[in-house]
């Protein structure tokens, strides 16, 4: 029985070697950015709750942005991805040219809804506090969404050529570059949020210059080595003498990749909602919420990176034809992503109070921060099970049944569940975030069933 389960559960030396190659880059890079983040975000809280607050808003804000980018991107990426495995390199090349002008249409409206009404969605956050502490919220908030208007389009490029260099088997370049762009935000961070070696002293300003100045650095880095290396990277020979991309591969990627970004936009609209609604118990509920998910984010690169690395190494098997194979790493990478989140959850509920105490901000801050660690770290495995088989789904092109699955599942159940008991309860901050984690049970539950049904298991190339 036990060797049954191990066959069928765990991998061999050469699967492990394969998963951690797709995936150690993405853990290593996403875990800098998000220490970095870290520290950037400490760096700000030692300046006050307001600039902490008003900076946590923003990033709300700007996460669906980035979260469209992703969407946008990602339906393309399957294709990318089958495509790589098939060896068609003319394939991979017009995903990429799909990629950049949907991308950059998006960046352009992102801009023109912040300029016109950044300041309104600020205030959507703003709720029971003095009026003193909300007037300089929102202040500061509207200082940092000015200068991070400028990074937009650099992240936007940069994530076009990263994300189709992953899907080439390239995911050490993309590494390099994000840990050097996380090192200069870093620096910045220090000498401009509080002016030290004769620089300025801009505060929040200072933190949003030196976010964008690494999006800058990123994106050269990243468009300048797959442009100079461009024997290796085939996808980007001739890329750019013209933008003719096939109908019938633009039809395709739209009937993929559409529910793909509405279902992106949706999640993370729905995610800052969720926001919203815990920012209904205070400004003390925005600056804990802002604290715990910085933290939370630091824990959760192992399930996000494995969960990537689902959609490339079975996207690239299930483009080469050899499904039952796809099938069996899919299990077997799940498997290994749970796993692993058991022990992350662990330690980051052992480190839970070390982090809030860093923060120069009120006790009862620290205190719901705390909690709200914890119970993050106690419902790992379950976020790394249903991110998983999300990614399971969108390799075989199942777009609309992720939409359904994703975002409409948090959009008909978590989000209503949240919107009910933070406007007709008294339910405070702690138990509130522990009723909204717990409606994400029956999510996993639709995923075993969806996964186990082998919904999944298709060669849209081969079919295209």
């Amino acid at each position: 029985m036990f060797r049954k389960l191990k066959e069928r559960y765990i991998g061999d030396r050469d699967f492990y070697k394969l998963v951690l190659m797709v995936a150690t880059p993405m853990i290593i890079q996403n875990g800098i950015t998000n220490f970095v983040s870290l520290l950037d975000n400490i760096m700000v809280g030692q300046l006050g709750t307001e600039q902490m607050s008003g900076v946590a808003i923003v990033n709300q804000l700007m996460f669906v942005f980035n979260i469209c980018i992703f969407g946008c991107i990602s339906g393309a990426s399957i294709f990318s991805a089958q495509f790589y495995g098939k060896g068609n390199h003319d394939g991979v090349r017009n995903a990429f040219r799909f990629k950049l002008v949907s991308c950059t249409l998006i960046a352009f409206c992102g801009i023109a809804i912040f300029l016109s009404g950044g300041s309104s969605l600020i205030h959507l956050f703003l709720n029971d506090g003095s009026l003193e502490g909300i007037t300089l919220t929102h202040s500061y908030g509207m200082q940092y969404l000015f200068v991070m208007l400028g990074g937009m389009i650099p992240f936007m490029i940069s994530q076009v050529y990263a994300s189709t260099l992953r899907e080439t088997g390239e995911t050490v370049i993309p590494m390099i570059a994000g840990v050097i762009a996380v090192f200069v935000n870093l620096l910045f961070n220090y000498l401009l949020i509080f002016g030290h070696f004769g620089f300025p002293k801009w505060g929040v300003a200072g933190a949003a210059v030196a976010t964008t100045i690494s999006r800058i650095v990123e994106t050269i880095i990243v468009v300048t080595w797959t442009h100079l290396h461009a024997a290796k990277n085939k996808f980007i020979q001739g890329v750019y003498r013209h933008f003719r991309i096939p109908m019938n591969l633009v039809k395709q990627i739209l009937i993929k990749g559409t529910p793909l970004l509405i279902n992106e936009t949706l999640w993370s609209a729905g995610m800052a909602i969720l926001t919203q609604c815990y920012s209904m118990r205070g400004l003390d509920a925005v600056a804990a919420i802002n604290i715990s998910s910085t933290v939370s984010n630091l824990f959760n690169v192992v399930f996000l990176a494995l969960g990537n690395a689902i959609s490339i190494i079975v996207g690239q098997q299930l483009g080469a034809g050899e499904l039952e194979r796809a099938v069996d790493t899919d299990r077997k990478m799940i498997f290994f992503s749970v796993a692993a989140c058991v022990v992350m959850g662990a330690a980051m509920m052992l480190f839970a109070p070390l982090f809030p105490a860093i923060y120069n901000t009120t006790d009862i801050v620290k205190d719901y921060a705390t909690k709200l660690i914890c119970i993050a770290a106690a419902f790992m495995p379950l976020y790394s099970y249903y991110h998983a088989t999300y990614f399971t789904l969108r390799s075989g092109g199942k777009t609309v049944v992720t939409f359904l699955f994703d975002s409409g599942y948090l959009w008909v159940i978590i989000v209503p569940v949240a919107f009910f008991v933070s406007r007709f309860t008294n339910i405070p901050l702690i138990p509130m975030f522990f009723i909204c984690q717990c409606a994400e049970i029956f999510k996993a539950v639709v995923g075993t069933i969806l996964v186990h049904k082998r919904v999944w298991v298709n060669n849209i190339v081969e079919e295209m």
